[in-house]
């Protein structure tokens, strides 16, 4: 799927909790102030993303939405489900309940109900795609299986499970590119940034930039507890954002270089991974508690002609 051509698809991944959704709100409410025309489509069965971007207001999903009209008889217009805050147009994919299908065939569905509300023909300079990023179902994987959009941006944090999801996340890119595919990664994004450097380290080993590096700071974190958009033009914040928003703009797809799991550990301090345990094998008479017995193997052996 491509909307116009000149339009930018960016797809965002991250692990769940790590601020997709607030850097997603204040990047795109930037973007806006500075006269590009911006889609944001949360892409998460949460429906967080949109969140922060009114205020804490729920927004009607695509999913929920289409599935009341189907029964009331109705057709799904685009006023139905997109919704504007001063210049930025926003909408949620949605998802199942929790334990009542699964999330990566709704986000497969939903992009289908967009095709039908016209996706192609929408004239948007910039369409950013939230996505949880510690899913590796094939739903979540779309934008990049399927060349939906031109590029990836991760968000991570200096953390080794945040960084985790983002290695993975450059393992699929780099995967689907073997495969012929042109997806690549523009870069990374560090939220709470405590100045620790892991990340900065493993946009490095990983090859990608840094985009912008938003700080751990207790004023951001009040702020978005109460729904407010820190990323506004002349705020305290505004030249991060403005950074962001210029990096997401004109920052090209690159082919990462996906990490070793002990390459990934590398980033750390030994004494914060664990680095000294040992794997030790257990034996069949620790797991029963007594001397194993010997059982007639199960398996059927056929013989060759």
């Amino acid at each position: 799927m491509s909307a116009k051509k000149e339009t930018q698809i960016i797809a965002i991944y991250g692990k769940g909790g790590i601020g997709k959704s607030f850097t997603l709100a204040n990047l795109s409410y930037m973007m806006a102030q500075q006269g590009k025309k911006v889609l944001l489509i949360g892409c998460d069965p949460k429906s967080d993303t949109t969140s922060l971007l009114f205020g804490g207001r729920a927004c009607p999903t695509i999913i929920a939405t289409s599935s009341e009209k189907r029964i009331a008889g109705e057709e799904v217009a685009i006023s139905d489900v997109c919704f504007t805050r001063d210049g930025v147009f926003a909408m949620e994919l949605g998802g199942p309940e929790v334990g009542r299908g699964c999330g990566g065939r709704g986000i497969i569905h939903g992009f289908e109900l967009l095709e039908k509300l016209g996706f192609h023909d929408w004239g948007f300079d910039f369409v950013l795609l939230d996505f949880l990023g510690d899913v590796v179902c094939g739903g979540f994987g779309l934008p990049i299986a399927r060349d939906m959009c031109q590029k990836v941006i991760v968000v991570g944090s200096n953390d080794l499970q945040s960084l985790y999801v983002a290695n993975n996340v450059c393992s699929a890119v780099e995967y689907f590119r073997t495969m012929g595919g042109n997806v690549g990664v523009a870069g990374l994004v560090i939220n709470k940034d405590d100045g620790t450097g892991e990340a900065h380290a493993f946009a490095e080993k990983v090859g990608i930039p840094v985009l912008a590096a938003i700080p751990q700071h207790d004023d951001i974190r009040r702020k978005s507890a109460n729904y407010e958009i820190v990323g506004k033009p002349g705020g305290r914040w505004a030249a991060v954002f403005e950074e962001l928003g210029l990096g997401v703009s004109e920052a090209p797809p690159l082919q990462p270089k996906t990490l070793t799991h002990d390459e990934l550990l590398d980033l750390f301090k030994g004494e914060d991974v664990g680095r000294d345990v040992i794997l030790t094998p257990a034996t069949p008479e620790e797991m029963m508690g007594a001397a194993a017995l010997e059982r007639e193997s199960l398996e059927i052996v056929y013989e060759t002609a």
